[in-house]
């Protein structure tokens, strides 16, 4: 589990075991989470209105429901600066993927987006399951290759083929390839006959984010304990999501292989965020 080559977090490599388990073998689509909703009525978070309290001295004005979307910029632009192709878009949800006048139904097989970790764990209650933590979710990424690079092998393109759904051409302004996401499976299974454990969406797990791995037998320090004995669910508290996805490129967010990690908060509901279930199988 993880890697010694690419970003600090995903440091250091070391032998990791889980116990027997089974995961989805795609990403929860948009008609998979519609089914949820109209059996239960959820309302996810991001159509919820916020709570004053969470953001004090906000302008109540600005406190409507919606979420964050990915915008093209229109050039080549600094890319230490995050918020020239990141937006607040009021009204953007699951069913709005890009705000009021964009809806979802065109893209009932594409994975669901913009969905908070308590929309994510409610659906998995639902469907009496769980969210992988990230150990499993590594070693079902790797479909068995252990140590390689990517999912499918060393190089990322093989033979010139792409195999997951990540940008193509130049971030964040010209992207060649999809421009969004892509209908679950429209590219090869791992070697386990998983889908999309790469690229188009990044997917959620259980785990609470630390800056660096703790193999079993490493201390930690009590600062990074407290993040690791952190409430089951909190509006701050901060996972790991995995896989990379469709806004993943080379010069910005190398981060397209069964290693890399990023944090995500707990409230975050984006444009590039999904999720996909697991479930414990006795031995």
């Amino acid at each position: 589990m993880g890697s010694d080559d690419h970003y600090p977090e995903e440091q250091p490599a070391h032998p990791r075991a889980v116990e027997p388990f089974a995961l989805e073998r795609h990403p929860v689509t948009t008609e998979q989470f519609a089914t949820f909703v109209d059996a239960t009525g959820y309302v996810t978070v991001a159509e919820r209105t916020p709570d004053p309290a969470d953001f004090p001295g906000a302008d109540p004005a600005t406190l409507v429901p919606g979420s964050v979307v990915f915008t093209p910029t229109e050039g080549p632009v600094d890319l230490r600066d995050w918020s020239q192709w990141w937006r607040w878009q009021p009204g953007a949800s699951w069913r709005h993927p890009e705000g009021p006048g964009s809806d979802a139904e065109s893209r009932l097989d594409h994975p669901v987006v913009h969905v908070a970790y308590a929309d994510a764990a409610a659906y998995a209650a639902w469907a009496g399951r769980r969210l992988p933590t990230e150990a499993e979710w590594e070693r079902a990424a790797r479909g068995g290759l252990d140590g390689a690079e990517y999912a499918w092998g060393a190089e990322p393109t093989p033979g010139g083929r792409r195999l997951a759904n990540t940008w193509v051409g130049a971030f964040p302004h010209r992207n060649e390839g999809w421009g969004g996401t892509s209908p679950v499976g429209s590219y090869p299974e791992n070697g386990f006959g998983l889908l999309d454990m790469i690229g188009n969406v990044w997917e959620r797990t259980s785990d609470v984010f630390v800056p660096r791995h703790h193999p079993l037998d490493t201390p930690v320090d009590q600062g990074e304990r407290r993040g690791l004995l952190a409430p089951t669910t909190s509006p701050r508290v901060m996972r790991v999501t995995k896989g990379g996805s469709h806004l993943c490129a080379p010069e910005y967010c190398l981060r397209y292989r069964p290693a890399a990690r990023s944090p995500q908060s707990d409230d975050s509901a984006t444009s590039h965020l999904g999720f996909r279930c697991a479930a414990s199988v006795e031995p």
